[in-house]
Formats: structure tokens, sequence, C-alpha cells
């Protein structure tokens, strides 16, 4: 038996003598380790939208339009999915050749070359294309607070399908996909710019071109069931661990310190939002600690990979603090009906989070230290370049969106539906029995 072996041992040293050493460097092995996490990662991500998402929304508007809320959120996933997978993906993700700046280019449209040996770094490309394309499918989904209650149904399929593929896709390959803000050098760990400032301009906009709801702000609107709001937050609050730490890409250290501060992020988020509600209201609300919750998972999201465990907490607190006043002025003081938030809290912790990524991942406060930039001046000029340029072509492509929707399907249901609630208006069934 030694002999034979000694042969094998000899025959195989030798057939491995005749490979280069540069192709043997060079070539692409799958980390079993890095998979399993990205497919954990992304069943995780899909988890946040369903159901996470809808019980979240769903508890938070009216009974009678409960079911329609979950409703939309299985429709966009599965809407924009199938996109994706048709040519979002590939205009995301690939070389655009001359337009590589703005677009990528078609080389995996329909997902065209794509097999199970096909790999993204140490994961197979499949397990990078599904990670992200369940990240596509929650931003618009996010989108959903912005017209709650009042909007056709067809309207939602058309606008998300729409809306993912010219603002998300392009947005997605300009930060993440090699595009010209990933050349400046803008950092985005996790989506703070593709995901949650894009969902809430969007949501911004929705809720100013197709109006408040009627009775808004007069009639009361308060949520009609906390429990679901809770259970959701439970499922997003798990499902971001996967969401932060799962775009580390990798089984390693930054995914490790991602899920890390992305919890301490949303535990700093709750208190601050709940202390500020104590004081000025003399009790804690539960839903105030629950949007506190997502207000801190939302900011820490850009930051999560490149932050101190006490950069995320700092982030956390002043999220809570942040979105909680800007909750306050955009619906109480300026009366726009985002019905569920969205502007003011993944807006608006979107916004903040990826400038305190300037500050937070700097080196001297234990950060990561910066992509490009050579300093916490130098880098927040990037992020803030990266916020207006986001806004701008969101604000201005939804709006253009919306218009077209209108003037074409409609995008409003009548006050008679209104009434009635969605559930049977626009689905014929009911959410809870009479």
């Amino acid at each position: 038996m030694r002999f034979k072996d000694t042969v094998r041992h000899t025959f195989l040293a030798a057939a491995l003598s005749c490979v280069p050493l540069s192709a043997l460097a060079q070539s692409p092995v799958v980390s079993p380790a890095d998979t399993a996490w990205v497919l954990t990662a992304t069943a995780l991500v899909l988890l946040m939208t369903l159901p996470g998402l809808a019980l979240f929304y769903g508890g938070l508007v009216r009974g009678k339009n409960a079911l329609s809320i979950l409703i939309q959120c299985f429709a966009i996933t599965g809407v924009v999915s199938l996109v994706w997978v048709v040519c979002g993906y590939s205009l995301a993700f690939t070389d655009g050749g001359s337009a590589q700046a703005f677009i990528g280019g078609w080389d995996r449209a329909l997902l065209r070359g794509m097999d199970a040996t096909s790999l993204n770094g140490t994961i197979p490309e499949a397990a990078f294309m599904m990670f992200q394309l369940t990240f596509a499918a929650i931003t618009p989904a996010l989108v959903i607070g912005g017209y709650a209650e009042r909007i056709r149904f067809s309207a939602v399929l058309w606008f998300s399908a729409l809306w993912v593929l010219l603002v998300y896709v392009p947005v997605a390959h300009w930060v993440w996909g090699g595009g010209w803000l990933a050349k400046f050098g803008v950092m985005d760990f996790a989506g703070g710019i593709v995901v949650h400032v894009n969902a809430g301009m969007a949501a911004l906009v929705c809720a100013l071109v197709i109006g408040r709801r009627r009775g808004f702000p007069q009639v009361s609107m308060a949520p009609h069931s906390l429990p679901l709001v809770a259970t959701g937050a439970g499922l997003l609050w798990v499902g971001w661990f996967g969401f932060n730490g799962g775009s580390a890409l990798a089984a390693n250290g930054t995914a490790a310190m991602a899920v890390l501060c992305t919890h301490l992020g949303a535990c700093g988020g709750a208190l601050a939002w709940m202390t500020l509600e104590w004081r000025r209201y003399g009790k804690p609300s539960a839903l105030g600690l629950l949007t506190g919750v997502v207000a801190g998972l939302g900011t820490i999201t850009p930051a999560s990979g490149f932050t101190s465990p006490m950069g995320a907490i700092v982030i956390g607190l002043l999220a809570g603090v942040v979105c909680f006043y800007a909750t306050q002025w955009i619906k109480r003081g300026l009366h726009i009906d985002d019905s569920l938030d969205v502007s003011p809290v993944h807006g608006v912790g979107g916004v903040l989070g990826t400038l305190l990524t300037a500050v937070v991942a700097s080196t001297a406060l234990g950060g990561t230290g910066f992509s490009v930039q050579a300093d916490v001046l130098s880098q927040l000029h990037i992020q803030v370049l990266g916020v207006v340029a986001t806004m701008a072509w969101c604000g201005g492509i939804s709006w253009l969106l919306l218009r077209v929707l209108d003037a074409t399907l409609g995008l409003r249901v009548s006050e008679e539906d209104e009434s009635e609630g969605l559930d049977l208006a626009s689905h014929g069934e009911r959410g809870y029995s009479p």
C-alpha cells in the first residue's frame, strides 16, 4: 500500500509541475463557507420583505386595507424578480463598455451564460445574483408606505416594475457596479444610498403626486394592529443581519462586525426614539419604539461594514433623534401624507447614515478607513455627491413615471373605494371577518 501511495503521489506531483504557477494562483475557487453565508443572508433579506415588511406595513394601516398591503408586497417581489432576471441584474452588475460610468451591459440578460460553474469572487454567481435580487425587491416594497390606502393595484405593479428598472438599477450600478460614484469612492456598504435614500425619495414624491388620504390630517388613522407591527419589526431586525452582514459577500470578520453594528444601531435608535417620545408625551409607546428600531437599522446600513461598535451606537442614537423630529416635521408640520413615514425614517435615515459614514469610517475612530479619499472632509464631499445625485435622479424619474401612469392607467382609486377600503374594493377579499 505504501508503494502504491508513493507512485500515486509521484504522478500527481509530476502532473501539477506541468501547470504554470500563475494559472494555479489565478484559478477561482468556490468557498463553501462564503457560499453558505451568502445563501443564508439571501433568505434573511427575503424574509425582510416576506413576511417582515408585509406584516409591519400591514399592521400600520387601517384594518380595511391590511390585506392590500400584504398582496402588494408579494406581488412586487414577483414582478421585480422577473425584471431583475430579464435585464436588471445585467444592467446593474456587468460591464457597460463605453457607458460603464452610467449603466451596465447586456451580457447577463436573461442570465445568459450563467451556470453552476459561474463565479463571483469566492461564491457562485447565481448566489450573488439572487442576493442582489432580494435588495432590488425590498426597495420598491418600501415605497408602498408613501402611497398606502389610496392607490390602484395596477399602478403599483407598473410603477414598481418601471421604477426598479429606471431608478434602482442605474443607482445600484453607479454605487456597486463600477459606475461613476464608485469611481469617485462613495462608501455605501449595504444600501444607505441605493436602498434607503432611493426608497425615501420615491415615497415622498408618491405622497406629493398622489395626494393625501381622505380626512388626513384631521381624521385619526391609527395602526389597526400593533402586534402585527411588532412581529414585522422583529422579522426586519433579524433579517437585517443578512442585509448588512451578507453584503460582505464572505463569512469573515467584516460580516461579523457588520452584524454586531447592525444590532447596536437598532438598539440605539429604539432607545433614543422611545426616550424622546416619553419626555414629550409622558408615555413610551410600542409604535415609537418599533419605529426607532427601523430608523436605527436603516441609518446604520451604509456604515455597517466600515464602523466600530461605538460608532454604530452613536449612529443609532442620532438616528432615533433625527428621524423622530423629521417625522414630526413632515407629517405634522408640512402635512405631507407619507402614510407610513418612509421618507422621514428610511430617506432621512439613509441620508444621515451615508454622511456619517465619512466620519465613523475614519481609522482614528476605529473604522476601517476610506476607500479612495484621504480624510473625513474629502470623503464627506463624495458622500454628499452620492446623496444629491441619487435624490435628483430618483425624484425626477419617479415624478415622471407617476405622471405618465396617472395619464394612462390612473393612480388613485375612487373616493367610494377608498372609503370602503382596498381589501374589498381592489381584491374582493377581507383581511378580517366582519
